[in-house]
C-alpha cells in the first residue's frame, strides 16, 4: 500500500506507483468524496473516453418510461383541475 504526507500547504502527492498504474496527467482535475471518515479522491475524466462503454449491452429488458405510465396507469384514479 502506497503512503504519502499531508503538506504544511495542505497538499499530497500521489505516489509514483499509483499515477503510472492509473494513467494520471499532471494538471488533470480530480473530485473528493467523503464517506464517513474516508476520502476518495476520483479522477474526472473526459465524457469521450466512456464512448463505447456499453457496446455489446443486453438492451432486450430495457424499460423506459412510457412504459411504467401505461403499466400503472389504471392503478391510479384521474386528477382533477383546481385541487
Amino acid at each position: 500500500m502506497a503512503t504519502t504526507t499531508l503538506s504544511s500547504k495542505f497538499q499530497i502527492s500521489i505516489p509514483k506507483e499509483i499515477r503510472e498504474e492509473m494513467r494520471l496527467k499532471a494538471g488533470q482535475k480530480f473530485t473528493f468524496l467523503r464517506k464517513g471518515n474516508t476520502i476518495q479522491l476520483v479522477p474526472v475524466r473526459p465524457i469521450d473516453e466512456f464512448f463505447g462503454a456499453a457496446r455489446g449491452a443486453d438492451t432486450s429488458g430495457y424499460r423506459d418510461r412510457s412504459d411504467r405510465l401505461e403499466r400503472y396507469a389504471h392503478a391510479r384514479p384521474a386528477r382533477r383541475k383546481g385541487k
